[in-house]
């Protein structure tokens, strides 16, 4: 896109941000949409000389590698073609069907092209285009990036994995902690999440008219169409065939990707949050890039813009995947036209997804620990050895040792190691108990 075209541009998708998401035009853009419905059309054509259907026994299947390249070799100028026919059908399926049988005369092939689209509905063509069209998007965009940010906050848990930090709850100091621990949270939260997106299908309707193969069935009654279905989606286009369907998929799988799409988005969003808050609180600093301005109005100030802009998108994202996973697996009777403009958009989430995922990693990359400060808030607050203090003096079989502890912390005196060792020196216990208790500090209270 130039640069005059992006400035133009009314979504960011294409405008701002369009360097990011550009890999997604190959998939979700209005040329890419034209191109995997060619690929079906073809390879439905080549699945119904391979039954063989009696006026396709004679041709040879040397063609086929011809056929495929109207696909293969596809253009910008062949979308534009078929832009041209549909401006004079109205429907875009049927404009792929005519540019399809132009093809068929160029290779000497028309006495087959009524076999082109045959007993086809236009949603057996969208339902199979669409989704194999999800599929290789995630298997080729989003995977790769939602593996190096994965990657990346797994390397930061480990590097980062003896590092003592002050938990807190509900905002308050709370029993000590590690910080590699806390990314690791994130890191199984993630790829549990992501596995189960590798066990939802990539489902496709494949049936005809109203899902019951009845113009394949009327011409041909002596073939299994259901079983030439089920293997034209799942052996030759790798999707899952969806079976006994109406007009179109029912999107129950669909809805469920988008949801599990979206709740990994929600993790992401959870750690930006958090670390959004580490760098408030002065855990982390933030890599200087020489020329960059922080604020236009405050020269000191290096703002965690990458996780509010992670932040922001993932809230777009998810609004459009709710919507989609929700709009979709409804539709009236055996089909409306409402999923149709809807599945148009499926690209714009992923979108902004990649756009909070790059965010994420950019700011992940310019963290620096601030392991002073860590020490420091540990240091102020002592008052959390007070459970392992108490647990300990339960193991004892001591009188009321929380509330000993609760009568020492709950003051507004300040807590730190010297009133601990005199508080400890007052108990009657042995004094190997003493000398075990005494060797609690915030920074070594960090469990297992």
């Amino acid at each position: 896109m130039s640069q005059i075209a992006a400035l133009q541009a009314v979504s960011p998708i294409d405008g701002r941000y369009a360097g990011k998401t550009k890999a997604l035009s190959a998939y979700f853009s209005e040329e890419a949409l034209i191109k995997y419905r060619v690929r079906v059309e073809i390879e439905y054509f080549i699945a119904l000389c391979e039954i063989p259907l009696p006026q396709l026994q004679e041709i040879d299947t040397d063609v086929f590698p011809k056929l495929r390249s109207i696909y293969t070799d596809f253009s910008s100028e062949d979308a534009l073609k078929i832009k041209e026919i549909e401006s004079v059908t109205n429907h875009d399926v049927k404009a792929v069907e005519y540019f399809i049988k132009e093809a068929f005369d160029s290779l000497g092939l028309q006495a087959y092209k009524e076999f082109i689209h045959f007993g086809l509905t236009s949603q057996d063509v969208n339902n199979t285009a669409i989704p194999l069209s999800i599929k290789e998007a995630l298997a080729d965009v989003y995977t790769p990036l939602y593996n190096e940010l994965v990657s990346k906050i797994e390397a930061l848990a480990i590097e980062w994995k003896d590092i003592p930090l002050l938990a807190r709850t509900h905002g308050q100091p709370a029993s000590p902690t590690r910080l590699g621990k806390e990314f690791d949270v994130f890191v199984v939260r993630l790829q549990q999440q992501f596995d189960q997106i590798k066990n939802i299908p990539d489902a496709a309707k494949f049936g005809g008219a109203t899902g019951n193969y009845n113009a394949h069935y009327v011409a041909y009654p002596n073939v299994d169409w259901k079983a030439f279905g089920t293997k034209f989606v799942e052996k030759t286009l790798g999707l899952h065939h969806s079976f006994p369907t109406t007009q179109i998929e029912h999107y129950d799988h669909m809805a469920a990707l988008f949801d599990a799409l979206k709740r990994i988005n929600t993790i992401i969003l959870d750690l930006d949050r958090d670390i959004w808050t580490y760098v408030s609180m002065d855990y982390f600093k933030q890599k200087i890039k020489k020329g960059e301005v922080g604020s236009s109005a405050m020269p000191h100030k290096v703002n965690p813009i990458d996780f509010e802009n992670s932040e922001g998108n993932i809230g777009i994202a998810n609004a459009l995947f709710e919507h989609l996973s929700a709009k979709l697996p409804v539709s009236r009777l055996q089909r409306d036209l409402t999923d149709s403009t809807v599945l148009r958009n499926v690209g714009v989430p992923l979108g902004h997804t990649l756009i909070a995922f790059q965010s994420s990693l950019k700011g992940l990359n310019k963290l620096l620990l601030n392991e002073a400060k860590l020490a420091q808030d540990l240091e102020n607050n002592w008052a959390v050895a007070a459970e392992a203090i108490q647990t300990i003096l339960r193991r004892e079989a001591y009188p009321n040792p929380y509330e000993a502890l609760k009568g020492l912390t709950r003051t507004n005196e300040k807590i730190n190691a010297k009133t601990i060792a005199s508080f400890i020196d007052t108990l009657e216990v042995s004094d190997a108990i003493k000398t075990e208790l005494k060797q609690i500090t915030p920074s070594n209270y960090t469990g297992i």
